[in-house]
């Protein structure tokens, strides 16, 4: 696996969206899975970064590992959180009786084919995976 350590900040988003990328693009992936993958990318780093450290700040170190899947890891030491167990969201609901929330990760579940939570020595651990020669 090859990996990224950066700050847990909204301006390393483009850096990290670009080592996935990077990683996607030289493994061949089909355009479409990888703007999916993207998608995910950024919706979990996006909640680390806002989320795990608050008020303070911290790292987090994306992994990934390209064969016939793409397999990307998140860690941070931040609060021990697992968003697989956040609720899913009522689509059925109107819109305005919705709660504020769960939609990313609902999203993350559904495009990616796996996600996975773990908190491991004072880390959380997301691993995620996409098979790569899938016709999604």
């Amino acid at each position: 696996m090859k990996a990224l350590a950066v700050e847990a900040s909204i301006g390393n988003l483009c850096e990290v969206i670009g080592f996935v990328n990077a990683e996607l693009e030289n493994a061949h992936c089909p355009p479409k899975l990888r703007d999916q993958i993207n998608l995910a990318v950024e919706e979990i780093f996006v909640n680390i970064a806002n989320y795990a450290y608050t008020p303070a700040s911290g790292n987090a170190t994306i992994s990934i590992a390209v064969g016939k899947e793409a397999v990307i890891r998140f860690e941070d030491t931040g609060k021990p959180y697992n968003p697989l167990e956040h609720p899913l969201p009522d689509l059925d609901k109107p819109l305005m009786e919705r709660e504020i929330g769960g939609l990313g990760i609902f999203f993350v579940k559904k495009v990616m084919d796996n996600v996975d939570y773990r908190r491991i020595d004072n880390k959380n651990v997301l691993a995620m995976s996409k098979k790569l020669n899938a016709t999604n």
